[in-house]
């Protein structure tokens, strides 16, 4: 078995004397979860530290402190660095902590380390995503139902669903982002793990 699985290997760039392992799984999933939850410990840090910021900007007086699009623009800038930030943390080190692969070719090393960085931001969205979901379940459960506001009009829920889709698009984009850092810095990870043995 072991023959027929090595005839189908360049020899070129697998030589004879360098023997690849068939059984060896490509993802690493004590390094993701390392960088998952790192990640996630990242986020947690940057938003107690960004809400901290956001509470000293703010004033409960009308006319003091910065207006709401004034603080939305940078509530939303803190958001998006604070992802980034926390991905390329969890990638790197995803990257950086999995084992050390073999006599396999460069562009194979490069694949099994982008994925191993998007996997790890895709665990850690995952886990962050979810909780986020349970919280909100369970604050709409304990929270009073709201009473219809008849002051409500057409021109304040338009506004209200423009802000909604600009949060959503940036947000979209932003995780987009956050992938690709993620993978990137596993990249940056797995090389300077393969330089150090």
């Amino acid at each position: 078995m072991t023959d027929i699985w090595r005839s189908t290997l360049d020899p070129v760039f697998y030589p004879a004397v360098n023997e690849v392992q068939a059984e060896a799984s490509g993802v690493g999933w004590a390094a993701i979860w390392a960088g998952a939850v790192t990640a996630i410990a990242i986020s947690l840090v940057l938003l107690a530290i960004g809400a901290g910021f956001g509470l000293a900007a703010v004033s409960p007086w009308p006319g003091v402190g910065p207006s709401a699009t004034t603080f939305s623009i940078g509530a939303g800038i803190w958001l998006i660095v604070m992802q980034w930030l926390s991905s390329a943390v969890g990638g790197y080190l995803a990257g950086r902590m999995r084992t050390r692969w073999y006599s396999l070719h460069g562009d194979e090393t490069f694949f099994r380390d982008t994925a191993q960085g998007l996997i790890t931001w895709a665990l850690a969205t995952i886990v962050v995503a979810g909780v986020a979901v349970l919280i909100s379940a369970l604050a709409g459960f304990a929270a009073p139902p709201l009473p219809d506001d008849p002051s409500l009009t057409a021109a304040a829920a338009e506004e209200a669903r423009k802000a909604a889709t600009t949060v959503a698009l940036f947000t979209g984009f932003s995780m987009l982002l956050g992938a690709f850092i993620a993978s990137v810095s596993a990249v940056i990870g797995g090389r300077l793990r393969d330089r150090h043995p």
